[in-house]
C-alpha cells in the first residue's frame, strides 16, 4: 500500500478503527487499510472503498458483507463506513457500544465489538482523553 494511501485513509478516520472507534494511539499493532467491499466480492483498491480498521474488526470481518443476528434468519449488511454515519447505527452506554438499527446489531456481533478486553481497551483510552471518541 502505497505511504500517501495510508496517510490519507488515517487522517480521515482521524487515527480510530471506523468499525469500533478504537484508536491507533494506544496499540501495539498498527491499524489495517481493510477493504469495505472484499476485493474477492468485487471490490475496488481506491480510498471510496478503504477503511482504517483495527485487527480485531479486520479479523472478524474478514470477506464478509453481511451476517445475521441471533434474532434474525435473514442476513444483514455491515455497516459501511464509506457510505453510512456512524452515529445513526451505534450509540454509547458507558462502554458497550450499543446497536440502534439492525445494521449496527449485526455489526456489533459479527465484529465482536464488545468483547470484555475492547470494554477494558475503552476504559484506558478515557484515561488518555480518548474515550468516547
Amino acid at each position: 500500500m502505497v505511504n500517501e494511501t495510508r496517510e490519507f485513509i488515517t487522517a480521515r478516520a482521524g487515527g480510530c478503527c471506523e468499525y469500533c472507534q478504537m484508536h491507533q494511539s494506544l496499540q501495539g499493532a498498527t491499524f489495517h487499510i481493510e477493504h469495505v467491499i472484499p476485493r474477492v466480492r468485487g471490490g475496488v483498491s481506491d480510498s471510496s472503498n478503504l477503511a482504517l480498521a483495527c485487527p480485531s474488526c479486520n479479523l472478524h470481518k474478514a470477506d464478509r458483507v453481511s451476517s445475521q443476528t441471533n434474532a434474525s434468519t435473514v442476513a444483514v449488511v455491515f455497516f459501511n463506513p464509506r457510505s453510512d454515519v456512524w452515529a445513526e447505527h451505534f450509540e454509547w452506554d458507558d462502554y458497550t457500544l450499543i446497536g440502534k438499527t439492525e445494521v449496527g446489531r449485526v455489526t456489533i456481533q459479527a465484529l465482536d465489538l464488545n468483547q470484555e478486553r475492547r470494554i477494558k481497551i475503552r476504559q484506558a483510552e478515557q484515561l488518555f482523553g480518548l474515550f468516547p471518541p
